[in-house]
């Protein structure tokens, strides 16, 4: 595997779960292959699950681990093409990229939609110039339009957590104060079309997702008809992909609370955090035992780990 930015990239999921038991069985029976071997983590937004889970899950294979914070410690990246440089970007990522790509043998990179530009954001043009200049395989620690770590920590905890072959998981929008990128919202759609599981998205008129991501699911626009019978309720904010990068409801009637809840299998409860309490889900919903945000968390190393590992073995 050379690079991580889709489901696709993981080959046969069945097997990448496999992968993933054994990793977290046994997470520091591969250190041998990242012996002497490095990996720099390029941050161009916050990051507190993603950052250290990475780290975490590269240590635990034996690498070396460098982390950058463009926004702190180095230098602004200039990012278009053709432009005259008399801005406050004195370095272009076109040199930066190749310079990076010599210190390590692999590149994380997280970068989140600017909502500037629909298509600069939807063909991905930051972290495609990581792949193309740096000479390194590159991991997707969120793009603009994917986070695909963390829809393989989700899916892991589906599979650990389920009580029946084939459960009923529903994704819901739930409202937020903020315009939110539709990049986790997105994946998640992506690895749930390929799981084993019914698959059903809710959210108001207006929320539709990218169709590359949805075609052929389910999507139903009363929230509680969606919760019927559900077995996970994954809740997450976005913003509008048609009025891009728009908030057009803060409808707190969506937030998922104790009733909605009732109308559910028992279902569990799964947020990728940070999470606004109150907003996205009420405080005993997010408390009660069928919370899984911490575990959901705690497979982040096991999914970083695994896609490292395949990486590694094929370097």
């Amino acid at each position: 595997m050379k690079r991580f930015l889709k489901v696709e990239d993981i080959g046969d999921l069945k097997k990448a779960l496999q992968d993933a038991v054994e990793v977290k069985q046994n997470p520091y029976a591969f250190q041998e292959l990242g012996k002497n071997k490095t990996i720099i983590l390029v941050f161009f937004n916050s990051s507190l699950r993603t950052r250290l889970s990475t780290q975490k899950a590269a240590m635990n294979m034996g690498m070396n681990v460098m982390v950058l914070d463009i926004n702190k410690d180095g230098w602004k990246l200039e990012t278009e093409m053709g432009v005259v440089m008399d801005s406050d970007k004195p370095e272009h990522i076109k040199e930066a990229v190749p310079v990076i790509g010599q210190y390590c043998d692999m590149i994380g990179v997280r970068s989140f939609a600017t909502f500037e530009n629909k298509e600069d954001d939807y063909t991905e043009k930051v972290i495609n110039q990581f792949i193309q200049y740096s000479g390194v395989p590159v991991i997707s620690l969120e793009s603009a339009t994917r986070h695909p770590l963390q829809a393989f920590a989700d899916l892991i905890t589906i599979e650990e957590h389920k009580s029946k072959a084939r459960p009923k998981v529903v994704l819901t929008w739930a409202p937020h104060p903020r315009a939110l990128p539709q990049a986790v919202a997105n994946s998640f759609a992506e690895w749930m079309k390929e799981a084993d599981v019914e698959f059903v998205i809710t959210h108001p008129k207006g929320y539709e997702l990218a169709e590359e991501f949805t075609a052929g699911v389910e999507v139903e626009y009363d929230q509680r008809k969606a919760f019927e019978g559900a077995d996970f309720i994954y809740a997450k904010n976005w913003s509008s992909f048609k009025q891009y990068g728009q908030v057009i409801s803060q409808d707190k009637d969506w937030t998922v609370d104790e009733e909605k809840m009732a109308l559910t299998n028992q279902a569990k409860f799964m947020h990728c955090l940070p999470v606004r309490r109150n907003m996205i889900v009420s405080d005993g919903v997010i408390e009660s035992e069928n919370s899984l945000v911490v575990q959901e968390a705690a497979n982040r190393v096991v999914s970083a780990q695994t896609v490292i590992k395949r990486i590694l073995e094929s370097l």
